[in-house]
């Protein structure tokens, strides 16, 4: 598992060509889809299905802010959709997703979450994965 340290350098590394995202997986473990759509399905964790909407049929109120997750897996490659994860404002400056696993240049952090990402390495990883499975784009 890649260190905060040299997580910073891979994305500095990787500026030059951040249309290409991070190629390189944030840990050895590969990410369990069903895991990362748990997450993204709790409000109190990723709180994803606040901006998002997709295919959650359970889920009775998604946001409309964000693009919808329906087709993502298609629409993106992983390394895009990582680097979206970890710091969408590294593809889109006026994003207003939360970094998911940066801790430096934040702004108005709660004091519980300084120095600490919002999701570990390997639940990235797990978003990650479920995200890769959604293949069908829906109305």
């Amino acid at each position: 598992m890649p260190s905060l340290k040299r997580l910073a350098l891979m994305l500095a590394l990787a500026a030059p060509a951040l249309a290409e995202g991070l190629p390189e997986p944030l840990t050895a473990t590969p990410g369990d889809a069903a895991r990362g759509r748990a997450i993204i399905a709790d409000r109190g964790r990723g709180l994803c299905l606040l901006c998002h909407s997709g295919p959650f049929p359970e889920e009775r109120f998604q946001g409309s802010l964000a693009p919808s997750l329906a087709g993502v897996g298609a629409r993106l490659e992983a390394a895009e959709l990582r680097l979206r994860l970890v710091d969408s404002r590294r593809v889109n400056p006026d994003s207003i997703m939360p970094a998911y696993h940066r801790t430096e240049g934040l702004h108005r952090v709660a004091p519980a979450l300084r120095g600490r990402t919002l999701l570990q390495a390997q639940e990235v990883e797990d978003v990650l994965a479920f995200l890769l499975t959604l293949r069908e784009e829906r109305p």
